[in-house]
């Protein structure tokens, strides 16, 4: 199928699906919805990394972007405003990412995919946690690196380098991971494998958010997968994204949310 009619009709999928706070029964995404999903970003809020964002969106630099994630190594001449204009996430969605970690009260972050940096000074915003998010592009970090050099951000560390060699190495030197944000590699079988190496240092309140679940039928796969999981006992589709939970008492939820 082209991928644009898959979109199309991936949407119509979610939209005909997705429901609010009248028809969930569980309290806790009743509580999660109302209190998270559904609230906005003040007037002003956020415009700090808002000035920052703009910034990359007018930024006509040209750089040579690497692609380990790709599978190979790929040396490509992209302009800097065209790869946040089509990789950086909304603001509505970096502002629920900072709300979801403030809520659950997380006190280390990691990052799979730092793009321009936006969502990682987002993360950031819980002062009290450390955020460490790993870039594969060494052009993009470079860019990332200033942008988080403007906005004075002293609790995010960023790892440079091939995804499939960084997480290993990242995971086998800490004891447990509060919340994940995945947003490095969009194909099924990089997903799933980078799940299942989270899932060795999640706990029961450990949270993972999963970006552009319905991307494309590979991610939608990955997403179908990862509900299945039988560590997994919730998730909430919010087509933009897939949340993950793993407490036991939610015996085993799936949500599809309007948003």
């Amino acid at each position: 199928m082209p991928f644009f009619f898959f979109r199309i009709r991936s949407f119509l999928s979610y939209w005909l699906n997705a429901v609010d706070e009248h028809s969930l029964h569980s309290p806790f995404f009743f509580d999660l919805y109302t209190t998270q999903i559904k609230q906005r970003p003040r007037e002003g809020e956020f415009q700090h990394i808002e000035t920052l964002r703009r910034k990359l969106l007018s930024d006509k630099r040209f750089i040579t972007v690497d692609d380990p994630g790709s599978g190979q190594t790929r040396n490509a001449l992209r302009q800097v405003s065209g790869i946040a204009a089509a990789s950086v996430t909304s603001p509505r969605f970096s502002f629920l990412y900072y709300r979801l970690a403030r809520h659950f009260g997380v006190s280390s972050i990691l990052e799979l995919g730092t793009s321009f940096g936006i969502n990682t000074l987002y993360l950031a915003e819980k002062s009290d946690a450390s955020v460490t998010t790993l870039e594969g592009s060494t052009a993009i970090a470079d860019v990332a690196a200033i942008t988080f050099e403007f906005a004075g951000k002293r609790n995010v560390r960023m790892i440079v380098g091939n995804i499939d060699h960084t997480l290993p190495a990242y995971l086998q030197g800490i004891r447990r991971l509060d919340l994940a944000f995945m947003d490095a590699n969009h194909r099924y079988e990089p997903t799933l494998r980078y799940f299942e190496w989270l899932l060795k240092k999640v706990h029961e309140k450990s949270v993972i958010i999963i970006d552009d679940i319905h991307y494309s039928a590979e991610m939608e796969a990955a997403w179908k997968a990862i509900r299945n999981n039988r560590l997994v006992y919730a998730t909430a589709d919010l087509f933009r994204c897939g949340i993950v939970f793993f407490d036991p008492s939610l015996n085993k939820q799936h949500v599809i949310l309007q948003v």
